[in-house]
């Protein structure tokens, strides 16, 4: 080995009875332009989505910050350029969450 951690596994088919199955999990991703998560409509990121971006993130949450910095100022074109009031909370949504991780 070189020290290179080796590409996450790929999900495999599960056997069930007769069928063979895809596990499938929905990704709670935003929908731009309302920044709602297409599968259970909280604003994004919802609880799934940070619980999601924490792990993919653990050992880089610099990169957690940076990419979700990057997504505030999205959501704030995003808002603005419809016309609507940016929401207040914008910095508690998208970063505050993430202070000591």
């Amino acid at each position: 080995m070189n020290g290179r951690k080796s590409p996450p596994t790929t999900k495999q088919p599960i056997l069930s009875g007769e069928r063979l199955s895809i596990e499938h999990e929905a990704e709670h991703l935003h929908d731009r332009p309302h920044w709602l998560c297409r599968v259970c409509r909280e604003p994004w990121p919802c609880a799934e989505a940070k619980k999601r971006l924490l792990a993919e993130y653990t050992e880089f949450p610099s990169l957690l910050k940076i990419y979700l910095s990057a997504q505030m100022y999205d959501a704030l074109d995003d808002f603005t350029a419809q016309g609507e009031s940016a929401p207040l909370n914008l910095y508690e949504r998208f970063i505050s969450w993430t202070r000591g991780r």
